[in-house]
């Protein structure tokens, strides 16, 4: 699946402050994910970054 700047995303594993919720802020070799609930910025190698991406979110 292609993910963009600014997509939404849900990942299997919840992040420590119990989000699943991502922002996608930079797409490359390495993913940039901002938690959307405490908005702690991590980056994961790509082929970490789309096993852990579930789907993405559509905005309502």
């Amino acid at each position: 699946m292609e993910y963009n700047l600014g997509d939404l995303v849900r990942t299997k594993k919840a992040h420590p402050c119990g989000n699943k919720e991502w922002e996608i802020v930079r797409v490359g070799v390495d993913y940039k994910l901002k938690c959307l609930k405490c908005g702690r910025v991590v980056i994961l190698p790509r082929e970490k970054a789309l096993k852990a991406i579930v789907k993405k979110i559509d905005i309502q």
